[in-house]
């Protein structure tokens, strides 16, 4: 009897041994993020006008992507549910609301993707990700400022396609990918896009390419160094051609740790449009910024922005043509 009851203990120790084991090569989760903000102009009225966006009217705003309401506003909801296995997985990331609603086209559905870890050095993926280019991303609780830099506005926010991650060396990576033209879900032209990556120690240099359907070419690098324990400064530069139009420009992150809870950094931005091959175009000179504070799953950020254009395309707090705005922005981020 002994030994019976000896062989089923030992039976039932390696069956649950064994499903444990299973457990932890299949792990499910689920994060996100959602944001609200309070905004003011500073230099011009918080209220709808005709006059503003080129004569469409709404809100008078910098141009740039999320964040362009005034007073109390929403941003989005996201919701990121993950399966890992032992070698595959699957990101299913959707989003509800007007930040949301800006970055993705004809539904909810901000990144939906399956991969494969081919090797220890080797993942492909394949499906719809948002994109490798630029500093900043969709998610407000990735970037450092609440509002967004123009370089990202007017490059691409997502892609859907098939790419290869290659990690090359401890320092060295590599990703190719082919894909529908930028932020195109559907391909009903039979036209595809390339991109490439190719990373050095925290540093990127990416590429994109299409053959004029959307954006044409676009090269960017985004980076970033640790000059103390506390200050960090990132880096974004980026140029972009499509037969004669487009844009360049570059900018600089500088951020400052004062203490676990609480940081203050600046984005100093310069942007440029091109026209008709024309270099001389408008362009932007942009200071932001924003204190972050840290209380649990809670970022608070206060945000000053002074926006400088070359063109008279704001309007000041009389509606007359002026080439300033200026804002204040409070935004609350609970992360999850």
């Amino acid at each position: 009897m002994k030994k019976l009851i000896t062989l089923s203990m030992l039976f039932m120790a390696t069956a649950l041994f064994a499903q444990e084991e299973e457990a932890t090569k299949k792990k499910v989760s689920i994060s996100g993020t959602v944001d609200t903000y309070y905004k003011t102009n500073l230099t011009s009225t918080d209220a709808t006008n005709p006059v503003f966006n080129g004569g469409d009217g709404g809100f008078q705003s910098f141009g740039t992507s999320f964040a362009d309401e005034t007073g109390f506003a929403l941003g989005m909801a996201n919701i990121v549910a993950s399966y890992e296995g032992e070698k595959t997985g699957v990101v299913a990331d959707v989003v509800f609301g007007p930040r949301g609603n800006s970055a993705i086209t004809g539904n909810n559905i901000n990144q939906l993707y399956a991969y494969w870890n081919v090797s220890e050095g080797t993942t492909l993926t394949l499906g719809r990700f948002n994109t490798y280019l630029g500093y900043e991303v969709i998610s407000p609780a990735a970037n450092f400022n609440y509002s967004t830099s123009y370089l990202f506005s007017n490059g691409p926010f997502s892609h859907v396609g098939l790419k290869a991650d290659f990690a090359l060396s401890d320092d060295f990576s590599l990703m190719l990918a082919v894909m529908n033209a930028t932020d195109i879900d559907s391909n009903t032209t039979g036209d595809y896009a390339l991109g490439a990556q190719l990373g050095y120690a925290g540093q990127f240099l990416n590429f994109y390419y299409d053959s004029g359907i959307k954006l044409g070419f676009e090269i960017d690098y985004t980076g970033g160094f640790d000059l103390s324990d506390d200050f960090f400064l990132g880096i974004n530069g980026a140029y972009a051609d499509n037969d004669g139009n487009g844009f360049y420009g570059a900018a600089l992150y500088p951020q400052l740790a004062t203490s676990d809870d609480f940081s203050i950094g600046l984005r100093g931005e310069y942007f440029n449009w091109m026209i008709d091959g024309a270099t001389n175009e408008p362009n932007v000179f942009a200071v932001t910024l924003t204190g972050s504070y840290t209380l649990e799953n809670l970022i608070i950020k206060p945000e000053l922005r002074l926006d400088s254009n070359s063109e008279e395309v704001y309007f000041n707090s009389d509606l007359e043509p002026t080439k300033s705005l200026a804002a204040f922005t409070l935004a609350a981020i609970y992360s999850f």
